[in-house]
């Protein structure tokens, strides 16, 4: 069998012969077997066709190889005329591809022709411009005949893309500058995904989309690709693309959107401002007028709120219009009386949309003008005017997030709301630390009995007891507990001292009531605050004699509190494994921003229909979260692929953060109750510290959701993300700091307790924000940050165990080479590994500058092999795939659980299984500590005995020795050849293995 490789063209590649030229020609290596093409002299867009054959011995291995395509300079002058044999004067390097060889079609006649935008090979290389490759396989049948005789099969190009290059034919010359041809990218991982499918879709780029695709000319073989199951492929991996974006170095546009805006792609829109009118003449028989606008272009058409009786309304209201709907070349802006039965028309203005002015910030807004009103027929009415303006701009116009819409037509004005893009801020969270020292005085209603008192203590829905103590009136507790308060402090801190009675039945004794900005806010844990004794009141006192302390009849009974709002801390609402924020409460402890993270949110595409039992398809919105700044985006109705080009800012302070963007389905656009909620569509994290400084990154990110039935793609989202590092000596300097701030460490709150708080804080932060318009609801803040992540998953611990496996499989590989090594397996290896142990030895000084060298130069070689794309969800070590049914029902199962009584018990015996093969690791782990432990402790007293005495010997052995003859020996003896090695465990062995353990004491 054999792998053909079709070398097209290439296009935009670097000059590199002094003169603004290059003399390019391909080299393709697979399986070790290396060809190349002719080389095409002075041209920077060359277009080989040709196809180059290698021979495959295992044609199931080629999923799982990589074809190398390299592009050099040919520096050789005859190169152009001898049309090869370059290779023997040091070509330079213009670029190279690595292609997976899940994109090896299965026949030529499945093969398409592919973009690779050309990679680096190092730091300093300066590579540009991309290549046009087509892979395939050829069958048995084609194996035996000549490579000159096998034709690649002929492909149906796009005609758009024949058009485009007869045109730049036809206009090249030395004056003229050609336009750029519309490419399509496509990017394949340099290995195999970890699902099945076929290779990712081509990433179409703006300027090819503006193309109409037209039908293909009759006749014409349309070729149709395997079904998805007919090979793995990267389904679940992501598809990096290039669209025309202005922070591009090469983007070519001519027109460019704001700084600001540039990580996204131009959209225009028709703005029209309805400001107001005055004078409007009455139509009712009554006197009375009823005014809206009704703002009609083509097919769509917006309405603003009427007023009552206003014959001189305000309404201020922006529309919206996308240029690629536009359907007319007037729009019609008409003045309507509402009525009962049919309205009225009161007047109208007609503006034709080629005299429409073009807006683009940072210019300053439109000023709207005074139009008079016309009637039906075109002619000026007497009386009515209408303060309108009418611009055409981008998504970066200011008027852009509250306007409506025309995509939203079809959505109430109540619910118009709900469909605009806007950004929150996470309320501002601090540790409220109580410490509960004592009380006095107390008088139990039942003076007969001795009294079991506790403090309860509560802020909004949290709640927290101390120990009750029992058998006085003065009872001393000496315990701290601990909130989460946000600002502003809107709810008191309550106190209630009870006394046990009875089973399930507390007797209150005492209330105090303290506003939380009584306590003392904190920022050095050195300083301590005094302790202050508060009255309290009695418990059927009035709300209000409780405020303080204050009361009006006597009551003697004290308590002994003291308050802090711990200003030190980070209160943690998400995970800690995925934080994007840790600075401090307090704003004087927080250090300056070192960058600024730029995320442009484009589109979506193969999203699934969510509303499809409504007649709808999805009604797409996307969130994104970093520190305490949320952004949402508009909402997109009734669409597959939705194009929203938003783009959000924010201030980085630690790149070893995560950024957390997800997709939702809004629920709440069409009538729907308040009780429904949004539906999840997937998410994405980006870990700042993995991506370069400065660079842009596009990609298609799969969206996953993980759902009882198992893994399911939703679609892909299409992002751009920039880390841009304003202070590199403060970032490099953080890398040596802690990760959270100082009082984390210097007083730190115990894992359990912090779960605790974490939760507190998520439930302050969904209710905050729940209070907003539009709403960011609980279930969309839950899910941004992993709630339920805590929660036990037994394909979550199948993957941490296979993570934990993993990473001693270096050490295990390690151990492999060194048995490799002793066994003398490649003798040339074993005697350059005595060699170098000899120098050490001899030379000591040595071994750790070797071991840093040698990393350094792992650290080097590692480079060209490094990450090139973000890192994204991992099904496989996710464990998501191979996940069982009732694992995934188990993990979606609500707590307490829901289920059946025989499926909890199969669970429950399951889960001791799976405890009990965990319970004999732990105890053999213990074995192994506790004979270490008895070898001096004469548990054993022959093996102590004999420990002990070897020590003597080995001692005085040591003393009258060098150093580096006991080295030499030691290691000769490690190394000996297997001749002079017996099977059987060694000595030392043998004697660990004898001694006792506390295993035989157990019961």
């Amino acid at each position: 069998m054999k792998v053909a490789v079709e070398v097209v063209d290439a296009a935009d590649l670097m000059p590199k012969d002094g003169q603004g030229s290059a003399n390019p020609f391909v080299e393709v290596e697979f399986e070790g077997q290396r060809q190349r093409t002719q080389t095409k002299a002075k041209d920077l867009s060359p277009a080989w066709n040709e196809t180059l054959f290698f021979n495959v011995a295992d044609p199931a291995l080629i999923p799982h190889r990589t074809i190398d395509v390299c592009v050099y300079h040919e520096r050789s002058r005859s190169a152009s005329l001898l049309g090869g044999g370059g290779g023997r004067h040091h070509p330079n390097f213009l670029g190279r591809v690595r292609v997976s060889g899940v994109s090896v079609a299965l026949s030529a006649a499945e093969a398409q022709v592919q973009r690779f935008p050309l990679e680096k090979r190092g730091i300093f290389s300066h590579i540009r411009g991309d290549i046009a490759l087509r892979a395939y396989a050829l069958p048995d049948a084609f194996s035996s005949a000549s490579p000159a005789s096998v034709e690649p099969a002929p492909f149906v190009e796009d005609p758009a893309l024949v058009d485009a290059k007869k045109v730049k034919k036809k206009t090249k010359s030395p004056t003229a500058v050609a336009p750029e041809e519309p490419r399509v990218f496509y990017s394949v991982p340099a290995s195999g995904g970890t699902g099945g499918g076929v290779p990712p879709a081509p990433v179409m780029s703006v300027a090819s989309v503006a193309h109409a695709r037209p039908e293909p000319p009759p006749g014409a073989v349309v070729q149709v690709r395997p079904p998805a199951m007919a090979r793995p492929g990267p389904e679940f991996g992501l598809v990096e693309t290039a669209p025309p974006l202005a922070s591009r170095l090469g983007y070519r546009g001519r027109d460019k959107i704001s700084s600001t805006y540039d990580l996204v792609e131009q959209m225009r829109y028709l703005y029209v401002n309805v400001v107001k009118a005055r004078d409007l003449p009455t139509m009712d028989v009554t006197g009375a007028l009823d005014p809206y606008v009704e703002v009609k272009l083509g097919n769509y058409k917006g309405t603003t709120k009427h007023l009552e009786k206003n014959p001189n309304p305000v309404w201020r209201q922006v529309f919206a219009f996308s240029k690629d709907r536009i359907q007319s070349s007037q729009l019609e802006v008409v003045v309507k009386d509402k009525d009962l039965v049919k309205d009225d028309f009161v007047g109208r203005l007609v503006f034709d949309l080629v005299d429409v002015p073009l807006r683009v910030p940072p210019d300053s807004p439109l000023a709207p003008q005074w139009y008079r009103l016309e009637d039906k027929k075109g002619d000026k009415l007497t009386r009515g005017e209408l303060m309108v303006a009418v611009w055409m701009g981008t998504q970066a116009d200011e008027a852009f997030p509250d306007a409506w819409h025309s995509d939203a037509h079809s959505v109430g004005l109540d619910a118009l709301a709900n469909t605009r893009s806007k950004v929150y801020f996470s309320p501002k969270l601090l540790y409220l630390r109580v410490q509960a020292i004592e009380a006095q005085d107390l008088v139990p209603s039942d003076k007969s009995r001795p009294p079991n008192v506790a403090l309860k203590v509560q802020l909004g829905h949290q709640l927290r007891r101390t120990r009750p103590v029992a058998g006085s009136v003065n009872p001393s507790w000496g315990e701290e507990l601990m909130f989460v308060a946000s600002e502003p402090f809107d709810e008191p801190l309550v106190f209630t001292i009870e006394d046990r009675v009875a089973v399930n039945k507390d007797e209150p004794l005492g209330r105090l009531l303290l506003p939380v900005s009584a306590a003392y806010r904190r920022t050095d844990h050195n300083k301590v605050l005094e302790s202050r004794w508060y009255n309290l009141a009695k418990p059927t006192a009035p709300k209000e004699e409780a405020v303080g302390g204050e009361k009006k009849e006597k009551f003697s009974s004290k308590i002994h509190l003291r308050l802090y709002l711990e200003m030190g801390y980070h209160v943690l609402d998400e995970s800690t494994h995925y934080s994007s924020d840790l600075q401090p409460a307090s704003k004087q402890l927080r250090k300056p921003s070192i960058g600024i993270l730029e995320l442009g949110i484009l589109s979506a595409r193969n999203l699934i229909p969510m509303k499809a039992k409504d007649g709808r398809t999805t009604d797409a919105y996307c969130v994104a979260k970093y520190g305490p700044k949320w952004v949402r985006t508009r909402t997109l109705l009734d669409t597959l692929t939705p194009q929203w080009n938003e783009q959000y800012t924010w201030e980085v302070f630690d790149p070893c953060t995560v950024i957390t963007v997800a997709v939702f389905d809004n629920c709440h656009v069409a009538g729907h109750k308040d009780d429904v909620k949004d539906q999840r569509i997937g998410k994405v994290r980006i870990r700042l510290s993995t991506l370069e400084a400065n660079r842009v990154y596009t990609h298609f990110y799969p969206l996953l959701v993980l759902q009882p039935s198992g893994l399911k793609k939703t679609g892909e989202l299409h992002l751009a993300v920039r880390f841009t590092c304003t202070a590199w000596v403060r970032m490099v300097t953080l890398y040596g700091k802690p990760l959270l701030p100082k009082m984390h460490y210097v007083q730190p709150i115990s894992v359990l307790h912090m779960d605790y708080l974490r939760h507190q804080a998520m439930v302050i932060v969904s209710t905050r924000l729940s209070r907003a318009e539009p709403p960011l609801r609980r279930e969309v803040v839950e899910y941004m940050l992993d709630v339920d992540s805590h929660m036990w998953s037994l394909r979550r611990s199948k993957a941490n165990f296979h993570r934990t496996t993993s990473l001693f499989s270096g050490v295990a590989t390690i151990g492999k080479w060194f048995d490799g090594i002793r066994n003398w397996r490649n003798p040339v290896t074993t005697i350059l590994v005595h060699v170098l142990f000899l120098i050490l030895v001899c030379y000591p000084e040595l071994i750790l500058p070797t071991i840093f060298l040698y990393l350094f130069a792992i650290g080097i070689w590692n480079y060209q092999f490094r990450p090139r794309h973000p890192q994204h969800m991992d099904t496989k070590l996710s464990h998501a795939e191979a996940a069982l049914p009732d694992e995934l029902d188990e993990e979606f199962d609500t707590f307490p659980t829901s289920k059946a009584m025989d499926v909890v018990r199969m669970r429950y015996d399951r889960l001791r299984s799976v405890g009990g093969r965990l319970q004999t690791v732990v105890g053999d782990l213990a074995t192994q500590g506790e004979r270490v432990q008895a070898i001096l402790s004469w548990r054993d007293p022959r093996a102590t005995a004999i420990f002990v005495m070897l020590s003597l010997i080995v001692a005085v052995f040591l003393y009258v020795t060098p150093f580096q003859v006991v080295a030499v020996l030691i290691g000769l003896f490690l190394l000996r050849h297997p001749k002079f090695r017996s099977k059987a465990p060694s000595v030392p062995f043998n004697f660990y293995r004898r001694l006792p353990a506390k295993s035989d004491m157990l019961l």
